[in-house]
């Protein structure tokens, strides 16, 4: 049988990645449109730092997420002192770090589905008088369902797999910030082995369902898209 430790485990780990997702849902979104839609200044530096934490090891994020808003830093005092807000080793601070290190996984699907529509439509649409708000919602979005679909799956299993930049901005504390990536580390320091495992095998075959269910999702996309 369970116990509650490991379903609160769980339990936090699949709430982070879920609030995660949702956030990055709105940010992916609006980062995807400016990066096919807008043209700025210095675009392609906001792109490089928005896909870095594909390359960039988890615990260099970590790090100076961690000095960023340790309580002897500007920021951390500021927002504990002014709004009551503690970022290190609590949820909130999670939930920070895995939008910064989950974003590449919403952004880029977002951005090449967007990158793919036709732009015949786009300007059809203003052609037949729809402003950009319109388009975008009538147009745009509704010719992207694969690519926010795979962005959201994507970041919310990805942020269940997170180690190192929850290891550092959030610690240990259980029912707040111990989540299965951590609980697997510490039971393995304590040769729990048989927690560990379970801990291990629910990510692996959700890890697993998710993948497939990615493969046979884009592979019936595609199958219509050419019938």
């Amino acid at each position: 049988m369970l116990d509650n430790d490991f379903l609160q485990t769980l339990w936090l780990t699949f709430k982070l990645a879920f609030i995660t997702s949702f956030i990055l849902f709105f940010i992916g979104i609006a980062l995807a449109y400016l990066f096919v839609f807008v043209n700025f200044k210095f675009k392609s530096i906001f792109q490089v730092l928005v896909s870095m934490p594909l390359i960039l090891p988890p615990s260099v994020l970590g790090f100076y997420l961690l000095i960023t808003f340790s309580p002897n830093s500007f920021l951390g005092n500021f927002l504990k002192e002014y709004f009551n807000i503690s970022l290190v080793f609590s949820f909130e601070g999670l939930v920070l770090a895995s939008v910064i290190f989950s974003l590449p996984f919403m952004v880029n699907p977002l951005q090449s589905s967007f990158s793919s529509i036709n732009p015949n439509l786009i300007l059809a649409s203003y052609t037949l008088g729809k402003n950009k708000f319109i388009t975008f919602f009538k147009v745009i979005l509704p010719n992207s369902k694969l690519g926010i679909f795979t962005g959201f799956i994507m970041s919310f299993a990805h942020t269940i797999g997170e180690f190192g930049v929850v290891m550092m901005i959030g610690g240990h504390k259980k029912g707040e910030t111990l989540v299965a990536s951590i609980a697997i580390y510490d039971e393995l320091e304590t040769l729990n082995y048989s927690l560990a495992h379970q801990y291990a095998f629910t990510l692996f075959i959700f890890s697993f369902l998710v993948l497939l269910g990615l493969y046979f999702i884009n592979k019936k996309f595609i199958s219509q898209v050419n019938s």
